[in-house]
């Protein structure tokens, strides 16, 4: 097994992408696997390791069908649901509250 490239912040050869780099360009990594990695050293802990991917293997970013559209559509609506008096609550409730604010302070004194 041959071990994989590896090269120092900012230093990376023409060719090789971020998975987020990939995606700006409108690309996916397409099954292919981890070319090589990226290391940001840290004074105190171990580097920041980041995957590169080859941008010549890389595949375009499947549209949106139809379908993924209503299953993301359902899937946010679901978020704004209170769990408590099945409101839509108009944004999405937050997870440290488990229900819509008005729910977690019915007296109105929202914590600070």
């Amino acid at each position: 097994m041959a071990a994989l490239p590896v090269y120092r912040w900012r230093l990376a050869p023409d060719g090789y992408a971020t998975r987020r780099q990939l995606r700006a360009r409108g690309l996916r990594p397409g099954g292919q696997g981890v070319a090589a990695t990226l290391e940001r050293p840290r004074r105190r802990r171990g580097p920041l390791v980041a995957y590169l991917y080859r941008v010549d293997l890389a595949k375009p970013v499947r549209p949106m069908t139809p379908g993924r559209w209503a299953a993301l559509a359902k899937a946010n609506a679901a978020r704004r649901l209170c769990p408590h008096c099945q409101r839509d609550a108009g944004y999405v409730i937050p997870t440290s509250l488990g229900t819509c604010v008005t729910c977690a302070y019915p007296d109105g004194t929202a914590a600070a």
